[in-house]
């Protein structure tokens, strides 16, 4: 042994010292990369002689194989043949032996192939007839040279003839040169050996028969057809299908060449003739259990004959042809579909095959009809649950999770299919469903929760396709399917998934007893027994609860006459729900299924102006009445003990809030106040036990924000009756604020101020100067923790915050409460929204929040100023405007490049800013031209001639030629600039600069 084999064995030793291994390892490397390529080949065909070990071995083709691809060029012409000879001497000798590893065989296929790249056919044209095994000269090495006759096929294929791998243009036109001189010269004799040899060993060793079908099915793709579509060599392939002596394996490899067979790309017409001649007939009526091995043939043929259809169409002679032949396949297509696994066949690509048949259908057929209908049962097979999940199901734990969300994914094709049937073949389609429930209401005990779920899963999905109009006449049997749905009991309603597809279905067809309401009780039922909302799952009542509440905005007065029964039935889901020491803390609702939706379902109800005056206030009496009592229950112990957030009593009464809030949806201010005075007197007295909820327990958030949320409806009904609490409540709510719970309190003042208007500014006026300095301290406090080491939904609350704020100002200032800043208690923070107003109306990135800002300015300055200064509201704010808001938002701000006139929302902008410019041109006259027109166009080297063309614009009505022609004064002075006047500033350098302006206002005095 020399050095460069124990060097390479070291290498290759794992147990070996690392050292020495890397010292082996850097040895080899360099005798590779070292030196002349050709003295390399040498030592390793050498090596390839002599060399006992299998890692030398392998060493030395991996480096052959490696100078030949890199460094043939320079390869001396005495080398090549060497090179040939001892490379087939390697295949036929000891390298075919049944002893040499595969791995081994492999890399000499590689070798060989690189051989055969560069030389064939030029320098070697006998290569491939060289590599035939002949068996009569070699019997007993026979079928080991096949086998690597073989490998070498196939490696061929992989690193050069297949198209089914990138290849580079190079490597495109070497493979043309190999596949067109086989062609003319071995693979007649190649297709002939492996006929031959496959007839051979297809009992002896079927092992090299598959290795050499593996072979045949790669090129059949690419060869002239005929060479396999004979009388010889197909129906070896049909017999080594059919045959039940036939190996497992090669019966596969056998299906696959008829697979490539069928594939063959070319024209319909003569691929009409080719299906013809590969008739599937003999396989489809094999046994089941061969059919189900066989599945990727039977699926592949069907799919091209379907092809060929669709080209041709039903007029043409060979387009009738293919639709006889895709007939024959589809009872074997819905067989192996129905009943392969995944791995057996692909489920995409049959599911893109049933949605492309069903697509071709128009009117079908009574025959097309049962073959629609076998494909319904074929979804219905694939859709269905597999019964080992069924627990996880239904208490839906994390295995039931997944296995939710992956059928979810699988039906989505399937959907598809199933609602291209139902707008062929609606009647069937009907029929079908009608038998599944029928079967699934026969179904003894819990036995059959899978098949339940489906029927009505595909019931559900048939109605989306029926449309409005369809569900409410009922058409062809729907009428019948839903008066069966909405009476049925399923044995296995108890199961979660049943219970809230019946639900879900029963909603969707909710329309056709809109018009035939005779089967309201039935559907009153569905949604109010042990189906609905008594149903043991908290998941499926909740649910059933929100459907219900969905249900009654539908029928609305159509359900009066059932109003007492409704109510009775939900005695004892209204008082679980607010009963005191209810809580699941183990159950996560979504927050539109809270529980609460049954309450506005019983609020629409007895909301409604058809119920007798009398009963109105009996029924809302008798829901509110227990719920306050609850309440005074609970103030009552709160002022003996300490209760916390998490208390359980603090819980049940966000969930009697929870309720009330959902209760008075259903009432409206003129019915409570006007209408039906009595039933605003109660809920006015709710309000004042909500409010001491509030006064005890005002450092609950999650409780606080619940109130805050009654206190939108209550506006809403009550309307200024409400004044007395709300100042109080406002007062309340302002104590200890976040940022979230100032979003939440300044969406509720923007709605009273945009409710009631001027009617609230003395309430509001008592309010600014809180609303104003703990915003403002908000910001300032959280605007350093909003940057790296803040959390992005901190960042959120704070530029949500930042909006509303402006919203408010704005809310404030169209409203006609512009005054409310002028008093004398809210005075002290004039300064500071000043000075925010005109930065963000100036540098604010956002430019919808710059546009309200200017839109607040227009408002004060009409407000405030008068037609001379001894007019003006406000002393300064004059000299302000000018000075600082033209300048600063109406002239340099416009300036800035980022200023984009391609922008929607910069236009919108734009169009503010010169509503601004011309209000304050009427207003200030001589003031505001002097100062913008003379000094301040000027600043920016505006012509004299443009700034005397502007005044004109300005002095006109032509609000659009003034806006038409100040934006190209704006580009002609941007190209003068040639650059950026002023810069924009991120989110939080805004929070910064109000921290900055809050604590030096006193330097930016206006007044």
């Amino acid at each position: 042994m020399d050095e460069l084999e124990q060097a390479i064995l070291l290498a290759h030793d794992p147990s070996s010292d690392p050292n020495l291994r890397s010292q082996a390892l850097a040895f080899c490397t360099g005798v590779r990369t070292s030196g002349d390529p050709s003295a390399l080949v040498r030592l390793c065909l050498d090596l390839l002689l002599r060399s006992p070990h299998p890692p030398v071995l392998f060493w030395s083709l991996q480096s052959l194989h490696d100078c030949i691809v890199s460094s043939y060029p320079s390869f001396p012409p005495s080398t090549l043949p060497s090179i040939r000879s001892s490379l087939l001497s390697l295949f036929s000798g000891r390298f075919s032996s049944p002893s040499t590893p595969p791995f081994l065989k492999n890399k000499l296929a590689q070798c060989i192939v690189a051989l055969i790249r560069t030389e064939y056919p030029a320098v070697w044209p006998t290569a491939l007839i060289d590599l035939i095994p002949n068996s009569n000269l070699q019997p007993h090495a026979a079928p080991a040279l096949n086998d690597m006759f073989a490998r070498v096929l196939v490696v061929l294929d992989d690193d050069l003839l297949s198209q089914d791998y990138p290849r580079s243009a190079a490597e495109l036109a070497d493979a043309m040169r190999v596949k067109d001189a086989m062609r003319t010269q071995c693979i007649s004799q190649i297709v002939r050996h492996w006929f031959e040899a496959v007839t051979l060993y297809r009992m002896s060793e079927p092992s090299v028969a598959v290795t050499l079908l593996d072979a045949a099915r790669r090129y059949i793709t690419w060869i002239d057809i005929g060479l396999v579509v004979n009388d010889a060599f197909l129906p070896l392939l049909f017999d080594l299908v059919i045959s039940p002596i036939t190996a497992s394996g090669l019966r596969l490899a056998a299906a696959g060449c008829l697979q490539s067979i069928i594939l063959k790309r070319m024209d319909s017409r003569p691929k009409i003739s080719l299906l013809r001649s590969v008739n599937l007939n003999r396989v489809f009526s094999l046994e089941p259990e061969m059919l189900i091995k066989l599945a990727s043939l039977i699926t592949t043929y069907a799919s091209e004959t379907l092809e060929c259809y669709r080209k041709l169409g039903s007029s043409d002679p060979d387009g009738l042809s293919s639709l006889e032949l895709l007939e024959a396949s589809l009872p074997s297509v819905f067989y192996v579909t129905e009943n392969c696994q995944e791995d057996e066949v692909d489920p995409a690509y049959v599911f893109d095959f049933l949605s492309d048949y069903v697509s071709t259908m128009k009117n079908p057929s009574e025959k097309q009809l049962s073959y629609l209908g076998q494909i319904l049962q074929v979804i219905k097979s694939q859709m269905s649950y597999d019964q080992t999940y069924r627990a996880s199901l239904d208490v839906l734990d994390k295995i039931g999770k997944e296995e939710e969300d992956q059928m979810a994914e699988h039906r989505k094709e399937l959907f598809t299919i199933f609602r291209g049937i139902c707008r062929v073949a609606p009647d069937a389609t009907q029929m079908f469903i009608k038998n599944m429930l029928i079967s699934s209401l026969s179904s003894p005990g819990e036995s059959d929760v899978e098949e339940a779920e489906i029927a009505l899963t595909m019931f559900y999905r048939y109605g989306e396709t029926v449309g409005e109009e369809g569900i409410k006449s009922g058409f062809g049997l729907l009428g019948e399917l839903i008066r069966m749905l909405l009476m049925a009991r399923f044995s296995c309603h108890k199961h979660r998934l049943v219970a809230l597809v019946y639900l879900e279905t029963v909603t969707k067809y909710m329309k056709f007893v809109q018009e035939n309401t005779q089967y309201i009780p039935h559907l009153l039922g569905a949604y109010l027994d042990e189906r609905g909302v008594h149903h043991s799952n908290l998941y499926v009542s909740r649910r059933a609860s929100y459907l219900f509440m969905r249900a009654v905005k539908l029928l609305k007065a159509k359900l009066v006459p059932y109003l007492d029964t409704i109510l009775q039935n939900l005695q004892d889901t209204v008082s679980t729900f607010t009963s005191l020491g209810w809580v699941d803390k183990e159950v996560k609702l979504s927050g539109t299924e809270d529980g609460s939706q049954i309450f506005e379902a019983i609020g629409l109800l007895i909301g409604m102006e058809d119920v007798p005056g009398e009963k109105q206030s009996n029924y809302l009496a008798a829901l509110l009445n227990p719920l306050c009592q609850q309440i005074e229950l609970v103030l009552s112990n709160a002022k003996l003990q300490q209760i916390d957030e998490s208390s359980t009593k603090v819980l049940t009464l966000q969930q009697i809030i929870m309720a009330l809030n959902a209760l008075s949806k259903g009432f409206n201010e003129r019915l409570v106040m006007s209408s039906r005075p009595a039933i605003g007197v109660m809920f006015k007295q709710t309000l004042d036990l909500v409010l001491k909820v509030l006064a005890i327990f005002s450092n609950v958030k999650p409780l606080r924000s619940k109130i805050t949320s009654f206190l939108h409806r209550m506006i809403d009904i009550l309307g200024p009756s409400i004044f007395p609490c709300l100042a109080v409540a406002l007062k309340q709510l302002l104590v200890d604020n976040e940022a979230k719970d100032m979003v939440d309190f300044l969406l509720l003042i923007n709605q009273t101020i945009s409710k009631f208007k001027t009617s609230v500014g003395s309430i509001l006026e008592d309010v600014y100067p809180d609303i104003a300095s703990r915003a403002f301290l908000i910001l300032s406090q959280d605007a350093f923790q909003a940057g790296p080491g803040g959390t992005t939904e901190e960042l959120r609350e704070l530029q949500e915050l930042q909006k509303l704020l402006y919203s408010f100002l704005h809310v404030m200032a169209s409203n006609d409460l512009s005054y409310v800043f002028l008093a004398l208690n809210c005075r002290q923070h004039l300064d500071a929204v000043m000075q925010l107003l005109l930065f963000t109306s100036s540098r604010h990135k956002d430019m919808q929040l710059r546009k309200a800002c200017v839109q607040i300015f227009v408002r004060l300055i009409k407000d405030w100023c008068g037609n001379s200064s001894s007019e003006d509201k406000l002393p300064g704010f004059r000299n302000f405007v000018i000075e600082k808001f033209a300048t600063d938002c109406c002239l340099y701000s416009v300036l800035d490049k980022s200023f984009d006139f391609r922008d929607a929302n910069t236009l919108l902008l734009f169009g503010e800013i010169m509503t601004a410019q011309k209000v304050m041109y009427d207003k200030f006259r001589d003031e505001f031209v002097m100062n913008f027109v003379s000094k301040n166009l000027s600043a920016v080297h505006c012509s004299q001639d443009l700034a005397e063309q502007y005044y004109q614009k300005l002095q006109g009505n032509d609000l659009k030629a003034l806006r038409s022609f100040y934006q190209s004064l704006i580009e002609n002075l941007r190209q003068k600039q040639n650059g950026s006047l002023i810069s924009h500033i991120g989110q939080n350098q805004f929070l910064l600069f109000t921290v900055g302006f809050l604590s030096n206002s006193d330097s930016n005095r206006l007044v």
